[in-house]
C-alpha cells in the first residue's frame, strides 16, 4: 500500500488527501462493505467493573471485554467478539488435524442409552456428570459428554476389513457434563466446545504410530496459538486405557501440578511423576529408646516437642485393604501421599478410603496420632524415600508414645517399598539428569492408548488377512477448544486486560481515529487506511465511536486485548504519520503512513 500527500501544508489543514493508488494485493480482497468491522455496528459490549462472581483472570476479562454471556451455571453465550477467537482456534485445530491425514465428521449431542450400557457405562461414567433425560417414548438418552460409544458404532457398520485400517475420526462439536460446580467460566463449564478424534487399529504398534502422530499434532496447535505449554505423562481416569499424555498450558491459576526436569527431557502429571529412591543415610545404628509424647498427635508437633529435624521422621498412614481390614503406608514426615499411586497398589482397596479411628484401634491399639511401622502385625508398605532413613523417629502404636533411633530391618520386619508420594521442587529427574521444577497447569488436551476397552464391549470387528475377526484396538485425542480461549487468556493478560498472541485475536489491528468527526484530514486518512488494510488482507477494527472519548477507546482497544494499535490523529498526520502501539510490548512508535502495511506485516507473529 502507498499512500501520500501531496504537501504537508495541505494534509495539516485537512483538506487535500489523494485518492488511493492500486493495491498490491497479499490475500484475497474483502468486502469492504461489511459492517463488521466497524465498532459503532459491531456488537462490543464492555463493563467498567470487574464481575464480582470471577474467580480468575479468564473468566472476569471474558465477561468485562464481552466474549462470552452466562445464560445459566456453566453454560454461555458466545458474543461476536468471542466467537471470533473460537473460530480461530477451531481452524486452527481443523487444519493440524486435516495435515495429519485424520477425517473429520460430525457426531450428534443426544445419545441413546443402549449404546453405553453396551460399553458397561451407562451407570458408571463419573456418576452425577450425565445428564440423562427420556423422549416422548419413554426412552432414555443423554446430552453426550463424550463420544466414544457412538465412534465405536459407526466403526463397527463402516469397516469391514482390516485394509481399511488404520482410520482416524474427529470432530469438532459441543459437549455437556453436568459439573457438580461449575467454576473459572470457560475453564469448567457444563457446555463446552470440544475436538476429540478417535482410531481404529489392527495391532497396537499401529496405534502407537498414531498417538504418536496426535502428539505432534498437538503440539503444532498449541505452538500455533504461541502458548507456553507441557505435554506430561498422566492418568487415563474414567475413559480407560493404557498409555495417556496430557497438555497443560501452564498458568498460576491452573488446577493441575505438573512437574518437569530442568533441562526439559522429563514431564509429568504430579499425579503420576515419580520420585526415584535417594541414596541411603550412612550413619551408624542408635539404640532405640521409647519417649512420652503426651497429645503430640501430628507430624510438626512431634518435631517441635523434641527438636529434631522433620527428615527423620516417618509417618504412618492407614487405609482400608483389598484383602485385610487395614493396609498400612510409611511415608517421611515431610512428604505427602500420591493418592493415585497408593490406589493402584494391589494389596489397597479402590477407591482409596482412609480407615477411620475405630477401625485403626481394633487392629493397632491406638489412635491415629501415635501409630508407626515397629511391630505391627498387619500388611505395610514403604515410600521409597522412608526407606532409607535411619535413626528415625515414628509412633510407638501407644497413645502419647514415639520411638526415637529406630531403623528399618532391625526394628522393623523388611516391607514391600513402593513409590507412594507426590514428587517435590528439587528432587532429582526420573531421568538420572536435571533437578524437578513445579509448576501450575491448565490442562487443555489428553490422548489415550485404548486399546480394546470399546471395541471388545461394543463387538467392533474387522477381517483380518485370514478371514477372521479381529477386534480394533483404539486412540483417543481430545482437546478443549473453549477452553483454549481461557487457557490463552490466563497466560496472556495484564492488570489493563488481556493480551491476544496474534494467531487467535479477534482482529489483528485496531485503527482509533481521533476526533474524527472534527478533522476531514482524520476522517480521510483512517477510512483510506482502514480499506487499504482490509483489502491487503488484515483483520481490522476501526472504532469509529464519535460519542466516545479517546481515552475509553484506548481503555476498551487494551480490555479486549487487540495485538497491534494504530492512532490516526492531526498531530502525527502533519507529518505523514500515525502512532502505533504494541500491545504485548507497550511500545509506542510513529510509523510513516506510507509504510503502515509493511511494518504491520513484520509486527505480526502468525
Amino acid at each position: 500500500m502507498s499512500v501520500c500527500f501531496t504537501t504537508l501544508e495541505a494534509a495539516a489543514k485537512g483538506g487535500l488527501y489523494p485518492k488511493r493508488p492500486r493495491l498490491k494485493h497479499s490475500a484475497q480482497p474483502k468486502d469492504y462493505c461489511a459492517t463488521t468491522m466497524k465498532a459503532s455496528q459491531f456488537t462490543i459490549s464492555t463493563l467498567k467493573e470487574k464481575p464480582s462472581d470471577a474467580e480468575i483472570a479468564s473468566h472476569q476479562l471474558l465477561v468485562q471485554g464481552g466474549f462470552i454471556k452466562k445464560l445459566a451455571s456453566g453454560i454461555y453465550s458466545w458474543m461476536p467478539l468471542g466467537l471470533r477467537v473460537l473460530r480461530k482456534i477451531e481452524q486452527i485445530v481443523r487444519e493440524e488435524m486435516d495435515r495429519s491425514g485424520a477425517q473429520e465428521l460430525l457426531m450428534p449431542v443426544t445419545q441413546p442409552s443402549e449404546l453405553w450400557k453396551e460399553s458397561g457405562r451407562w451407570q458408571m461414567y463419573d456418576e452425577g456428570l450425565l445428564l440423562k433425560f427420556k423422549d416422548r417414548h419413554d426412552r432414555d438418552f443423554c446430552f453426550g459428554p463424550t463420544h466414544e460409544e457412538v465412534i465405536t458404532d459407526i466403526a463397527r457398520n463402516e469397516l469391514r476389513s482390516h485394509k481399511q485400517l488404520p482410520v482416524n475420526y474427529y470432530q469438532i462439536q459441543t459437549k455437556f457434563r453436568d459439573e457438580t460446580r461449575p467454576r473459572f467460566g470457560v475453564l469448567r463449564a457444563r457446555e463446552f466446545i470440544m475436538k476429540d478424534a478417535y482410531s481404529f487399529h489392527a495391532d497396537l504398534e499401529s496405534l502407537q504410530s498414531t498417538f504418536d502422530q496426535m502428539y505432534t499434532t498437538y503440539q503444532r496447535i498449541l505452538t500455533r496459538m504461541r502458548l507456553d505449554f507441557r505435554a506430561v505423562e498422566a492418568d487415563s481416569g474414567s475413559i480407560g486405557g493404557s498409555a495417556s499424555t496430557e497438555f497443560h498450558v501452564l498458568a498460576e491459576s491452573g488446577e493441575d501440578l505438573i512437574a518437569f526436569s530442568s533441562d526439559g527431557e522429563y514431564a509429568a502429571n504430579i499425579e503420576l511423576a515419580e520420585a526415584i529412591t535417594p541414596a541411603r543415610e550412612d550413619e551408624p545404628e542408635k539404640p532405640i529408646e521409647s519417649i512420652d509424647t503426651p497429645n503430640q498427635k501430628t507430624i510438626q508437633s512431634v518435631v517441635d516437642h523434641l527438636s529434631v529435624d522433620i527428615k527423620k521422621t516417618v509417618k504412618t498412614l492407614v487405609v482400608k485393604g483389598h484383602q485385610t481390614p487395614i493396609v498400612v503406608l510409611v511415608l517421611r514426615g515431610d512428604h505427602t501421599l500420591n493418592a493415585l499411586k497408593a490406589e493402584k497398589l494391589e494389596a489397597v482397596a479402590s477407591p482409596l478410603t482412609f480407615a477411620d479411628e475405630s477401625e485403626i484401634k481394633a487392629v493397632i491399639g491406638c489412635g491415629p496420632g501415635s501409630i508407626g511401622p515397629v511391630g505391627l502385625n498387619c500388611p505395610v508398605i514403604v515410600d521409597r524415600a522412608a526407606s532409607v532413613v535411619s535413626n528415625f523417629v515414628c509412633g510407638a502404636n501407644q497413645d502419647g508414645v514415639h520411638w526415637i533411633n529406630a531403623n528399618w530391618g532391625r526394628d522393623v520386619i523388611e516391607s514391600p517399598i513402593a513409590d507412594l508420594r507426590n514428587i517435590k521442587s528439587g528432587d532429582p529427574a526420573p531421568t538420572g539428569a536435571g533437578f524437578i521444577e513445579i509448576k501450575r497447569g491448565i490442562e487443555v488436551g489428553h490422548i489415550f492408548q485404548l486399546g480394546n476397552k470399546y471395541s471388545a464391549s461394543m463387538k467392533a470387528s474387522v477381517l483380518d488377512a485370514e478371514g477372521k475377526a479381529l477386534t480394533m484396538v483404539m486412540g483417543c485425542y481430545g482437546i478443549g477448544v473453549s477452553r483454549l480461549v481461557g487457557a490463552a487468556i490466563e497466560q496472556n493478560n495484564d492488570e489493563r486486560g488481556i493480551i491476544w498472541p496474534d494467531t487467535i485475536a479477534p482482529f489483528q489491528v485496531i485503527l482509533i481515529p481521533i476526533n474524527a468527526h472534527k478533522s476531514p484530514a482524520v476522517q480521510e486518512a483512517a477510512e483510506q487506511l482502514y480499506k487499504g488494510l482490509n483489502d491487503d488482507g488484515f483483520e481490522v477494527l476501526i472504532d469509529d465511536r464519535h460519542q466516545m472519548r479517546p481515552g475509553a477507546k484506548f481503555a476498551d482497544a487494551e480490555l479486549i486485548g487487540i495485538p497491534h494499535r494504530i492512532v490516526i490523529g492531526d498531530r502525527a498526520l502533519a507529518n505523514t504519520e500515525v502512532e502505533y502501539t504494541c500491545r504485548s510490548s507497550g511500545e509506542t512508535t510513529l510509523w510513516p503512513i506510507s509504510q503502515v502495511p509493511e511494518l504491520l506485516r513484520s509486527a505480526l507473529d502468525l
